[in-house]
């Protein structure tokens, strides 16, 4: 489904969740905060989720250049659906039935 293909990918939950609990973010803060992601994947996913409608970049034309990203409408309305399918995961692990 499309929220299926907007949200796929290794890191884009994290970026929504960290998003979800800090309104507005620089890359730095991400590149900290989520320790393994490369810039370049941390890019790539940005702009995807930017693409599809989850995430505004916010260019404040500034030199040195100062660039925040933040939720859209739609990003904010999908996070309590994201929110339910993490709890539903931690309440019903995986198992091999």
């Amino acid at each position: 489904t499309r929220v299926l293909r907007m949200i796929n990918g290794r890191w884009k939950l994290p970026i929504l969740f960290r998003l979800l609990a800090e309104p507005s973010m620089r890359a730095s803060q991400f590149m900290r905060d989520i320790p393994d992601i490369s810039q370049k994947m941390l890019t790539q996913h940005l702009r995807e989720l930017e693409n599809d409608g989850l995430v505004a970049r916010r260019d404040f034309g500034e030199q040195p250049p100062r660039v925040e990203y933040g939720l859209t409408n739609a990003g904010r309305g999908l996070m309590p659906v994201l929110t339910s399918a993490r709890e539903f995961s931690r309440q019903y692990p995986e198992t091999s039935d």
